[in-house]
């Protein structure tokens, strides 16, 4: 990232909102409404803040890719490559490399079997083994694709994630005590009983599929192309937007169970508010959540929904956003940090738009490590093309709902 261009960004943001308080401030010290050029004044330097604040998220989302295309992820899973050393990951990556250029055909005998020997089996989602073939990516292709993953799905970033080695459904215990208290007790007299209940959810491995990446021959024998790197990265993009959409909005029947789905709704607008939202609104949000999850806690969005909070002002006048101060920290919406997600809803009729609370106690996602890649060849033969499909088996679900709640729009 430019950290010139972004700390001048941050400044101009800074300076135009300023210009914006000052306007306004005029006009409240001389109790009266704006005048006509203030008006004109005011709209021009929101457009502006809006245009900044777009530059400043860009400039984000860009510095998480350019991370991936220099190749600084570091890897941080641990699997059965760890057991075969530095050097085997480096002959393994070297043999992948080969495979999604050439196909089997470029690879020696010892090659071949070292891929072989990490065919993903599927056994455990009670489906069998693609006689078509499919190989475990290495290292620093999954990593890519996870990174990229997170640069399109606001919540990936925030939730709770927990990396499996397999497929197999996965016991996930619940517990909620909240109910129950200690006591005092006389001189002898037993203490009371109060039993732990314990609940238990499941956790599944849904795949989902990237959809097939075609490649042009000229460019797999063209060394000069990095198709380590463009590969993942497409394949991310692409389960990386679905995947963003199931953790917002998912069913929870045969996909993962969205955050906005089930969860309890904090506070519901007023009648007439279907694409509004006032601030008294978002104080009764914030105060629904258990004073014991608002430490950590922050609002998720969609863009749209952002722009029409960052309208809003408090009893006192003053706007509930609050710009960048400088870089590296973030902007506020009544003193709680922000993500936006642009799979969440935008304000409408009935629509959940925002989600309060501690995302990383209440929403947890499963990744199974094992990312698998598969070649197509003789399909797309006569346009001299190379087809490659990947898939990531995902899930997520609610895990606390006492942490997290929803602010719904009213429904008419």
């Amino acid at each position: 990232m430019a950290t010139a261009q972004l700390t001048r960004l941050v400044e101009e943001q800074n300076t135009v909102w300023q210009r914006m308080l000052d306007i306004r401030s005029a006009a409240e010290t001389d109790v009266r409404d704006l005048t006509a050029e203030e008006r004109a004044n005011w709209d021009a330097a929101e457009a502006r803040l809006t245009e900044v604040s777009g530059d400043i998220e860009r400039m984000n989302k860009m510095a998480a890719l350019e991370k991936i295309d220099r190749g600084q992820i570091v890897a941080t899973s641990k699997d059965s490559d760890e057991r075969e050393g530095d050097d085997g990951k480096k002959r393994y990556a070297e043999a992948f490399g080969l495979y999604l250029r050439g196909g089997m055909d470029r690879l020696s005998g010892e090659q071949r079997v070292m891929l072989m020997n990490h065919q993903v089996d599927l056994r455990a989602q009670g489906t069998g083994v693609d006689p078509a073939g499919g190989f475990l990516v290495p290292d620093e292709f999954r990593n890519t694709l996870t990174e990229t993953m997170k640069a399109f799905g606001g919540l990936l970033g925030l939730a709770e994630v927990i990396t499996t080695s397999t497929g197999a459904d996965l016991p996930w215990p619940t517990n909620d005590d909240t109910n129950n208290e200690g006591e005092i007790i006389g001189e002898n007299t037993a203490a009371g009983e109060q039993d732990l209940l314990f609940g238990a959810r499941k956790l599944a491995a849904y795949t989902f599929s990237s959809k097939q990446v075609k490649v042009a021959l000229q460019l797999l024998q063209d060394s000069a192309f990095n198709l380590e790197t463009w590969v993942p990265r497409k394949l991310g993009e692409r389960i990386g937007r679905r995947a963003a959409r199931s953790f917002i909005t998912g069913t929870g029947v045969d996909q993962p169970e969205g955050i906005t789905t089930n969860a309890v709704v904090g506070k519901t607008g007023a009648s007439g508010q279907t694409t509004s939202i006032v601030y008294d609104d978002l104080v009764d949000l914030e105060h629904s959540v258990d004073s014991a999850y608002r430490s950590n806690a922050s609002f998720l969005m969609h863009d749209m929904t952002l722009k029409v909070i960052r309208k809003l002002k408090d009893t006192q006048g003053r706007p509930l956003w609050v710009p960048i101060p400088a870089p590296g920290f973030p902007a506020t919406i009544n003193g709680f940090v922000y993500s936006v997600d642009n799979s969440m809803p935008t304000p409408a009729a009935n629509a959940k738009s925002i989600v309060f609370g501690d995302l990383r106690a209440g929403y947890l996602i499963r990744q199974v490590l094992d990312v698998q890649t598969m070649r197509l060849v003789e399909r797309y033969a006569e346009y001299l093309q190379v087809a490659f499909l990947g898939f990531s088996r995902i899930d997520g679900m609610i895990q606390d709902p006492s942490a997290i709640r929803t602010y719904q729009h009213a429904a008419s």
